[in-house]
């Protein structure tokens, strides 16, 4: 009541007017009236008697208080709400209008509610920074020790990796040993982790290890494109912790903790010779750690796993999860795109487009804009191409088509002279490649001149000996295929005086 006593102060010792005592003391003038009027109707003055305390004050302003006048309260229980406000949909609000129905006489108000219930919250000895919902989170991350396996033949030693996985509201976890941190390993852990919890939570929380993200980012991190289609595939959504933020993902650290003290360290004297063998105790220690009961808490992780998370988790999917390598590619110009060192073909429009490569084992699937635009069975030659006719221009489809068989036929069409031409120049000793190309200017004339002049400029250059394009061209361009070729034998020679005769070189 020190309010009490310094209003007698402020008003009998420096005499100050109730509205100055009320502004200094952040109340009403007509407050500090009742109360001076209270206190004078008591024979109170300043200065107030000495040793009297500021309870014994009250009571001699505003007299004994009636036993009846406070009502016992009715006290929650706050492990049961601390669940239930787990659960999907419940809120504060909620569970405070359930608890006043029971007892509205001897109840909280929702301010008092709210208020002991995060003393409450601060009291307990296992932290509660964050409030995980039932079926919302999955924190996961690898162990910072590992496992020694045994090569019985060798004895050589490999450190077997120890993956972790924790429900956010049932601190439920799971881990298995691999051999490595990498992509399939890390992919392959979480499908086994989906199946055994049975089910799919809404988010998992990773760590920035290269095998979940590609490029760290406070506020938008690129995920790996693999770890984007595990997500996908279980309909799930995955946002990795804050760099250098490992409250975050506190769940699965005190997890690690618990792993490495409660199973690794029991297993330190052991000898394992293969993974199988390490998987399989560790599966049995695990089943132990989570019937174990909590420490500090009522229950055990399986027993809040089946009442909280298991009910909330999403059904796993009908289509069994296929490890799928996926990559992201830009297209060559030659409408080729790489995959470990062979050149898959996609269609030619998608030129120096980024395009998604998806290795589903021997499969090879190209995606553009989240539709497949191509499919491949998987080569391991390197440096070779593996290209489909219906992705090449019309052009490259038309040069692929030139066969010496095709051009034969082409040939046919024209004429029997050019059918000569053709076989002659194909029976030559020239590389096929510069055969056909030679064949192909032959044929291609009869786009702009027709098959019917064609076949006549070939038959003047046959007859004059020169069945090549210059001259076949000349000839049509000349209009030569309309003049007749007329050969006479008896011809005389030619006399000129600058024709010298074969008597000149004797």
């Amino acid at each position: 009541m020190r309010k009490i006593r310094e209003i007698l102060r402020l008003k009998y010792h420096l005499e100050q007017k109730h509205r100055q005592i009320g502004k200094s003391l952040s109340i009403s003038a007509s407050s500090v009236s009742r109360i001076v009027n209270d206190a004078k109707a008591k024979g109170l003055t300043w200065p107030l008697p000495e040793g009297l305390s500021d309870a014994e004050l009250e009571v001699l302003v505003y007299g004994e208080k009636s036993p009846n006048a406070a009502k016992p309260i009715i006290l929650p229980d706050w492990d049961k709400l601390s669940k239930e406000l787990q659960k999907k949909g419940v809120t504060k609000s909620l569970l405070w209008e359930e608890y006043n129905q029971q007892s509205p006489d001897n109840a909280y108000s929702y301010s008092q509610f709210c208020h002991h219930f995060r003393t409450w919250c601060k009291k307990k000895d296992v932290p509660m920074r964050q409030l995980h919902r039932a079926g919302e989170k999955l924190f996961v991350d690898y162990a910072g020790q590992t496992m020694p396996i045994t090569d019985s033949t060798t004895g050589t030693i490999k450190e077997a990796q120890i993956f972790i996985a924790v429900l956010g509201a049932s601190n439920y976890i799971y881990a298995e040993a691999s051999y490595t941190q990498s992509l399939p390993d890390w992919i392959m852990a979480h499908v086994r982790a989906f199946e055994y919890i049975g089910g799919v939570p809404e988010i998992v929380v990773p760590d920035n290890l290269k095998s979940a993200v590609s490029k760290p980012c406070r506020y938008d991190p690129d995920l790996n494109p693999t770890y984007q289609q595990l997500a996908v595939h279980f309909d799930c959504t995955v946002i990795p912790a804050r760099s250098y933020k490992p409250k975050d993902k506190a769940k699965v650290e005190v997890g690690v903790q618990i792993v490495e003290r409660q199973i690794l360290a029991r297993l330190r004297n052991q000898t394992f010779h293969s993974l199988g063998e390490l998987n399989k105790t560790i599966k049995e220690l695990l089943l132990q750690l989570n019937e174990k009961p909590f420490q500090k808490l009522p229950g055990t992780r399986r027993g809040r796993f089946v009442e909280l998370d298991k009910p909330a988790l999403r059904p796993l999917p009908k289509q069994p999860y296929r490890y799928t390598s996926v990559i992201i590619g830009r297209v060559r110009n030659d409408y080729h795109v790489d995959f470990d060192g062979h050149y898959y073909s996609v269609p030619h429009a998608l030129i120096r487009k980024k395009v998604t490569l998806h290795n589903c084992g021997n499969i090879i699937e190209i995606y553009y804009d989240n539709k497949r635009v191509a499919t491949h069975v998987k080569q391991t030659e390197q440096g070779y191409h593996t290209t489909l006719p219906e992705h090449m221009p019309e052009a490259h489809r038309n040069h692929l088509q030139c066969t010496p068989t095709v051009l034969n036929q082409r040939a046919q069409k024209v004429g029997l002279t050019t059918v000569k031409i053709i076989q002659g120049i194909l029976n030559e000793r020239h590389h096929l490649q510069k055969s056909i190309r030679m064949c192909l200017g032959i044929l291609n004339l009869s786009n702009k001149y027709g098959n019917e002049r064609l076949e006549s400029a070939c038959q003047r250059a046959w007859m004059i000996g020169s069945p090549r394009r210059s001259s076949i061209e000349s000839i049509l361009m000349k209009g030569l295929d309309h003049v007749e070729l007329i050969q006479d034998s008896e011809t005389p020679p030619i006399e000129h005086e600058n024709v010298r005769g074969r008597h000149y070189y004797q």
